[in-house]
């Protein structure tokens, strides 16, 4: 995949960032070309092989309809449970080394149910903050409205999905 300077692409993790600049380079002798990225979350800078943009899941911002599709989940009051924390925690961190929307998305679902019933670890408590951010952050891109804005369109999309899920009877308790 390739991008252009300026683009905004998604950093698997990190969230919105930018292309910054796109040069040769060497590094331990290895002439390649390199991505410069800006993270937008706390302005850090990154820089990333070409060959290696795939690996790392270095992705376009998706579409407004990617967004859309994100709502309906966020709204549909489906939610994956898991027997154990350890389970669960493993899980989500498989979804969100992918990076890609709908995955995190699942994430943040899980946790906020969880977090619904009891407190989350502190692991659970900063992968939760993370997802969060990382959809929040897009979902302000693509659509073009500040972050509070957005982060208030999630919340009230995970509330909605909560509250389908107790009226169809599947308030079963998570496991610890």
């Amino acid at each position: 995949m390739s991008f252009k300077v300026g683009q905004k692409v998604v950093y698997p993790n990190h969230g919105v960032s930018k292309v910054e600049k796109i040069e040769e380079g060497e590094i331990d002798g290895n002439q390649q070309t390199y991505y410069f990225l800006r993270l937008l979350s706390n302005d850090s800078k990154v820089m990333i092989p070409k060959a290696n943009l795939d690996l790392v899941g270095l992705r376009p911002l998706c579409g407004t309809t990617e967004v859309r599709t994100l709502f309906r989940s966020l709204r549909d009051g489906k939610i994956d449970t898991y027997k154990d924390w350890k389970g669960r925690y493993k899980q989500n961190l498989d979804k969100m080394k992918t990076g890609e929307l709908i995955e995190v998305a699942k994430v943040l679902k899980n946790l906020h149910l969880v977090s619904q019933k009891k407190s989350l670890s502190f692991r659970e408590k900063k992968m939760y903050e993370r997802a969060k951010y990382f959809i929040v952050s897009e979902v302000s891109h693509v659509k073009t409205v500040a972050e509070d804005e957005a982060d208030k369109q999630v919340e009230k999309a995970l509330k909605t999905g909560i509250d389908k899920r107790i009226k169809s009877g599947q308030e079963e308790m998570v496991a610890g």
